[in-house]
């Protein structure tokens, strides 16, 4: 199936925080405080693609008070961390929603993230997944995680359900 059809039903899109929305460091303090460093850009994309209509959710195995910071200050209510099966969470999450796993998309960039890639109708990589991820992605963006990966994802949804210029247009003009 063609990119664009893939893309044009989409209503749902989850993303796997490290390596995804962070480049995948994970900064630890002494007394086990987890830093993590967000992209801006990535921040404003996935408020755009939310104000054009489509929903959005964060799926992650570890669990970080900084995420659910990150999470609550993008508008992202469906937020689910310390997730094992990433694939029962998004069933959840599909259910909840009402819709079918081929509405629905993910980011993710590990192995951890193919059970719920194969099951959906968009599955979206990086660079530096390993290459059995790259493999059942049906798009891997040409940013890495953490440096506006995740904006370009939301551009190329945008743009494919004819939403990114309505987005676009207050800054325009």
């Amino acid at each position: 199936m063609p990119l664009h059809a893939r893309i044009k039903p989409l209503r749902l899109m989850a993303f796997d925080v490290d390596g995804i929305l962070t480049d995948g460091g994970l900064f630890l303090s002494d007394s086990g405080e987890e830093f993590k460093r967000f992209n801006s850009l990535d921040g404003h994309g996935l408020k755009m693609l939310k104000a054009s209509g489509v929903e959005l959710a964060i799926i992650t195995g570890r669990k970080s008070k900084c995420v659910e910071l990150r999470a609550k200050n993008l508008g992202i209510a469906h937020l689910y961390q310390g997730v094992d099966d990433k694939w029962a969470a998004m069933q959840s999450l599909l259910d909840t929603l009402k819709i079918t796993p081929q509405l629905a998309g993910f980011m993710g960039d590990d192995v951890i993230d193919l059970p719920v890639m194969r099951r959906v109708g968009l599955a979206i990589s990086v660079p530096a997944a390993p290459q059995v991820v790259q493999d059942h992605a049906h798009y891997v963006s040409q940013r890495n995680g953490g440096y506006g990966a995740v904006r370009e994802a939301c551009e190329l949804i945008m743009a494919a359900q004819g939403t990114l210029d309505t987005q676009l247009a207050p800054y325009l003009n």
